[in-house]
């Protein structure tokens, strides 16, 4: 075989600008700024991860960390983001409200031990600089994450002010307009609140060590060694995307962007593979998305998990083990399954093996560990994450190319902090609407209407929290889609008698499936402007390839389910946890319609119905389900031995 034959891995399809625009479509726009504004914007990003890391390990109190946070934020959406995506050019208008965002933010500063009484009491600047402030954060949250989660907090501080007006059940007593911008300014339980904190105290310091595992050339590793570990079979292509989507997308904690900078890396691969264009988006999309909700680093929203169930981040990411193996599980297999049924091939790659990449880069894995490592000895999320950074960048100086010197450290700061900005604006717009929820009761207010619709049925009721999230996730980011459920939907699933890990848990996943469901799908979308291939096509294929990871919530939400989050006898939890994988197996073979060969129709049925039996959590259906499974093999496995035709033919 020619030299030409072999593809070299790392070897970007599209320029690094080309892929951030693809990422910004998808993600929020930013405007290029040059100059003087652009070394402001250096200067601000600096400043937000600096206090971000004083935050993690000096004393601040709560209150001034949040609003210096935010105060930084909403001056650099200001400046960064544009109204519309067209309009590039940086206006008076934005200086103006970025001036306004630095002044509501230096005001609670500069009276900070009056301000924080005066908050059933708010003097008419109160009242100025709090209506300003919502204004701004609405603002800030539609030009970086559309205009649909600010349009629900605008109608939401309406609620809490003419809800008085509204008949029962969605009626309340009406709040003046004093407590409400009291509330939304002045206090913890508003703007402020949990999911403003979460951005304050974690998302910050987490971006901040993606940023810096990206300068020391950790994610080039990754890819690098996923193509050498895992490109040596006919399902190579698919498999090393899986695996790099998996090493590379813990730390970047975004789905889209996972999907399109590897993709912009494999596609040659996957294509020479024999992959289609829309089956290649739909390994990358269905990966990106692996990569958000898997140990140790999850997306922004896992970190929300750990501050409204009131736990530490290790046990948020002990419940996430398992789910996390079973939808990687689902994936492999059908990368399996479609590379026999597509007759895909392996792709020679001129790379060094596995084992020498991993002697030479070893230490790339190092930061990874001690997450969890610090997490067990007792550490805070923010200590661990802080420690993990120092670790990654003392070991990048075992080789000259990794080492994360003075000038690519302050390159990592601001670009950590500059990817926070998005996450903190939809922060603070949640914060608005969790703010009203907990002001006037409508989380149960809402939660009864679910149940009695339900007719207190709790898989009716999984059922239409799972539709409110996929609907929820046709236009808002993952993280507004958690907050947004956890509030109001969630109460509804813990009163019916699901642990509160388990709704939680249930609501994640659901809020990160949205990126993969039609008809918006934003990782597909973005999948699909790398590979050319149609864009709903990816979707559906995309789904096909996630759809055990649909069923997989409603295995740890039902009775007995809290098994597979790691909770329970330990005999109970691996009894649960390999019955569950056998389940996802049958399921999975079923879908794809090949077991041991091609399945016939009567056969897939069988092997779906067995999967479904074995994610239920009960005795009687587990031993059915593994009889049904175990028919089908032996049935496939006789076929095989008679040659029958119908069975190599069928389906």
């Amino acid at each position: 075989m020619s030299e030409a034959d072999h593809l070299k891995p790392a070897q970007p399809l599209l320029a690094e600008e080309k892929v951030q625009e693809i990422i910004e479509e998808y993600e929020g726009a930013t405007r290029p700024l040059s100059g003087g504004w652009k070394r402001l914007v250096t200067l601000l990003a600096l400043a937000l991860s600096l206090w971000g890391l004083y935050g993690a390990v000096g004393t601040v109190v709560a209150q001034k960390l949040r609003v210096v946070h935010l105060g930084l934020v909403l001056v650099l959406a200001f400046l960064l983001y544009p109204p519309h995506p067209r309009w590039k050019r940086l206006t008076l208008l934005d200086v103006l409200l970025a001036l306004l965002g630095a002044a509501a933010a230096g005001y609670v500063i500069w009276d900070f031990e009056g301000f924080i009484y005066r908050s059933s009491n708010p003097t008419n600047l109160d009242l100025f600089f709090g209506i300003v402030t919502i204004l701004l954060v609405l603002e800030a949250g539609r030009r970086t994450a559309g205009w649909i989660l600010p349009a629900l907090a605008a109608l939401a501080l309406a609620y809490a002010y003419w809800g008085n007006h509204l008949p029962a059940p969605w009626t309340h007593r009406g709040y003046p307009l004093e407590r409400i911008v009291g509330l939304q300014y002045m206090t913890l339980e508003g703007i402020f609140g949990t999911p403003l904190a979460v951005s304050a105290t974690f998302i910050i310091l987490f971006t901040l060590y993606g940023a810096i595992l990206d300068q020391s050339g950790a994610g080039k590793f990754f890819v690098d060694f996923s193509f050498a570990a895992m490109g040596r079979r006919r399902s190579g292509a698919g498999r090393t995307v899986t695996l790099a989507s998996f090493l590379l997308g813990g730390p970047s904690g975004s789905g889209v962007a996972t999907t399109v900078t590897l993709g912009a890396v494999s596609y040659p691969m996957l294509r020479r593979a024999g992959y289609s264009p829309e089956q290649a988006g739909a390994i990358l999309s269905a990966g990106g998305i692996g990569a958000v909700l898997s140990p140790p680093v999850m997306g922004a929203a896992s970190f929300l998990i750990a501050e409204l169930t009131r736990v530490s981040y290790l046990e948020v990411i002990r419940w996430a083990l398992v789910p996390t193996l079973l939808y990687y599980v689902s994936i492999l297999l059908m990368i399996e399954l479609d590379a026999v049924k597509l007759g895909t091939r392996e792709v020679p790659i001129q790379t060094e093996p596995a084992g020498v990449l991993a002697r030479r880069y070893w230490f790339h894995f190092i930061s990874l560990f001690a997450i969890v490592v610090f997490l067990a000895l007792g550490y805070t999320a923010q200590y661990a994450v802080v420690w993990c950074m120092a670790i990654a960048v003392l070991v990048s100086y075992l080789r000259r190319e990794t080492a994360v010197t003075p000038a690519r450290l302050l390159r990592a700061l601001e670009q950590g902090a500059l990817a926070v900005v998005s996450i903190a604006t939809t922060a603070a717009t949640a914060g608005i609407l969790v703010g009203v929820v907990n002001l006037t009761g409508l989380g149960l207010k809402f939660s009864s209407i679910v149940i009695d619709l339900a007719g207190g049925n709790l898989f009716l009721t999984l059922l239409y929290t799972a539709a409110v999230l996929l609907v929820l996730g046709l236009a808002l980011p993952i993280t507004a889609s958690y907050i947004v459920a956890a509030v109001i939907t969630a109460p509804a699933l813990i009163q019916l008698g699901v642990p509160e890990p388990a709704a939680h848990m249930f609501i994640f996943y659901y809020a990160l499936l949205s990126e993969v469901s039609p008809p918006t799908a934003l990782s597909c979308m973005a999948a699909s402007a790398i590979t050319g291939g149609n864009p709903y096509r990816t979707m559906w294929i995309t789904w096909k390839y996630a759809l055990p990871a649909f069923i997989v919530p409603f295995m740890f939400a039902a009775p007995g389910g809290t098994r597979l989050l790691l909770l329970g006898p330990w005999q109970q939890v691996l009894l649960a946890t390999v019955t569950s994988l056998v389940g996802i197996t049958a399921l999975v073979t079923g879908v794809g319609g090949w077991l041991l060969g091609r399945a016939t129709w009567p056969q897939r049925g069988l092997l779906v119905l067995a999967g479904l039996l074995l994610i239920a959590p009960a005795p009687l259906g587990d031993a059915a389900g593994l009889g049904l499974f175990a028919l089908v093999l032996l049935w496939q496995y006789l076929a095989r031995q008679g040659r029958t035709p119908d069975v190599q033919a069928a389906g």
